[in-house]
């Protein structure tokens, strides 16, 4: 894809991946729009940064959202709200028909390393996690979420340009390097290094209708 300019929405832009996202976009000059439950935790102060205040559980008009809107991106996660029901999934079942609406082709939804990709098996050890430490930690409901959103995707909205980014995020320091794409490998990464892996896979004509996880190569 070429080095257009353009206009983001971004679901999760107060998070700690997305506010890295959200700063990685308007210093490439593109435009971002960040819906947000907080606003003032927001503190980035740009001209081509538009701050609406709302969830995806709000009643508005997803239209209007998406009204000169590029690419979507969604790096939202609440795991309490998780633990009771598919948010993310509800929200993205009323999201693609509105893109199609809009004529808005792009998605990016980011889910977790240990959701599993629509009719495939996790790696071994991936289940292993998943069943203790994943279980310990209350945030089956997460991923549970991210695999229904990821089944919806795949067996409903092949129409949209849509990717997933299973990542497996560590810690906020400082970058490691840069993250490559890989069906089979991952690593644990920093938010700021995720963000920039979602931004460039957003501008990937291969990455569409993939699923994948995402490594430091050496």
């Amino acid at each position: 894809m070429t080095n257009s300019k353009f206009t983001f929405l971004v679901l999760g832009g107060t998070g700690r991946t997305g506010k890295h996202f959200v700063s990685i976009a308007l210093n490439a000059g593109h435009k971002v729009i960040a819906l947000v439950r907080n606003p003032e935790k927001m503190d980035i102060q740009n001209p081509n940064l538009k701050v609406i205040k709302g969830t995806i559980n709000d009643s508005y008009s997803i239209d209007e959202l998406l009204n000169g809107v590029d690419f979507v991106v969604s790096m939202l996660g609440d795991a309490r709200l998780q633990k009771l029901e598919n948010v993310n999934t509800e929200f993205v079942k009323k999201l693609i028909p509105a893109m199609r609406r809009q004529k808005v082709k792009r998605f990016l939804y980011q889910a977790g390393g240990f959701s599993r990709p629509h009719k495939e098996k996790l790696p071994f050890m991936f289940w292993v996690l998943k069943q203790t430490m994943v279980r310990f930690s209350g945030l089956l409901g997460q991923h549970r979420d991210n695999e229904a959103v990821i089944k919806y995707l795949t067996e409903q909205a092949n129409d949209i340009e849509w990717m997933v980014h299973r990542a497996s995020i560590i810690s906020d320091d400082a970058s490691k390097g840069n993250l490559t794409r890989s069906k089979t490998k991952n690593s644990l990464a920093t938010f700021v290094d995720c963000a920039a892996f979602n931004y460039q896979l957003l501008l990937d004509e291969t990455a569409i209708h993939t699923c994948d996880l995402s490594y430091y190569a050496k």
